[in-house]
């Protein structure tokens, strides 16, 4: 997992790396483990990466990642879970590299190369944001995951196109210009947020969930093009019901909650649950617990208000479930002692 940062321009080269660390470190939060930037100076690219590290904590999974035949470049936030899957379908195909380690930052590079942006997404499970720089055609890729858990902005500024993970990164590029889009600041007045595909700022906007954006040399202007839609997964199934009993129908649910949340346990370092004691996270919990042979980790947060607090339930989930529970409690005070940070 980390930021991504990066920008096309026509500025000279040696200026190009210097302003790429200086918007990494603004999202230095987002990967305290490892950063590196990646210049291409003919093009006047750069891509820059802050890691948290989950998978291959090793220099195999540094990133910016040059794919193995050196055309691909990429920064990538997120985490693939059936990136596992995806090395055995190119391995069963020859289109696998001689692996370097064992991250699925690699895999993702392995499948474009092999299959191309669309069709390796098409096959990814997980949550997960990234630029890819093709050497070869001399184009930039940004994609985002089905559901938009991992976050991308991207825009021009002047004669530089931004991208991020954050707008603060944004920010930290000389040719940013704050401005506020007074059509996204009457948006968020109405619903209390910024709906995509805005952002308050002018010029700058949020890649859509599901989506891929593809820029070419001296090219402008770019459409992001929808490769998955919950709408038209939601019609295949009108359209193709599940035809078993009632029983068949809670094996098959219970089957697909086990293998989603064993791909979302696959970590170098050490994995725990957040706990309210509510359903969704108490079967999340129950499901991991089942999956291991040892007593896993939940933590939850308590409140002083009773009318607010269930960290009862959730103490009562842990012991039913034999966790290693952690709890903390949080006061009003609390929360507004971290309002300065």
């Amino acid at each position: 997992m980390c930021g991504l940062v990066g920008f096309r321009t026509t500025a000279q080269s040696r200026e190009v790396h210097e302003i790429a660390l200086a918007m990494a470190k603004r999202i230095a939060h987002r990967g305290p483990d490892d950063s590196g930037v990646w210049v291409d100076q003919d093009a006047s690219i750069a891509l820059a990466h802050r890691r948290l590290s989950i998978l291959d904590l090793s220099p195999a999974g540094h990133q910016p990642m040059v794919s193995s035949s050196g055309r691909w470049v990429i920064a990538y936030n997120g985490e693939i879970y059936s990136h596992l899957d995806l090395r055995k379908e190119l391995e069963a195909t020859g289109g696998a590299p001689a692996w370097r380690g064992h991250s699925d930052t690699e895999t993702l590079l392995a499948g474009i190369e092999a299959w191309g942006v669309d069709a390796t997404l098409k096959r990814c499970v997980g949550m997960f944001a990234f630029a890819a720089w093709d050497r070869a055609e001399r184009c930039l890729w940004l994609a985002r995951d089905r559901i938009g858990e991992k976050p991308l902005y991207y825009g021009w500024q002047g004669d530089a196109f931004l991208f991020g993970s954050e707008l603060k990164a944004l920010r930290a590029h000389p040719a940013f210009k704050a401005n506020v889009d007074r059509g996204a600041l009457a948006l968020f007045l109405r619903h209390n947020y910024v709906p995509g595909p805005y952002s308050i700022h002018q010029g700058i906007f949020k890649l859509p969930a599901g989506t891929w954006l593809k820029l070419g040399a001296g090219q402008r202007d770019a459409t992001p093009t929808v490769y998955w839609s919950l709408a038209d997964v939601a019609e295949r199934g009108t359209a193709d019901s599940f035809l078993g009993s009632d029983a068949e129908a809670v094996d098959e649910l219970a089957r697909l909650l086990g293998k989603a949340v064993a791909g979302q346990c696959i970590a170098d370092v050490p994995l725990g649950a957040l706990l309210s004691g509510g359903i969704d996270s108490s079967l999340i919990t129950a499901l991991m617990q089942s999956q291991s042979a040892r007593p896993i980790r939940t933590f939850t947060i308590g409140f002083s208000e009773k009318e607010y607090d269930e960290a009862g339930y959730a103490h009562a989930i842990a012991a039913h479930l034999g966790t290693e529970h952690t709890e903390l409690f949080l006061s009003g005070n609390d929360a507004m002692g971290l309002i300065p940070k």
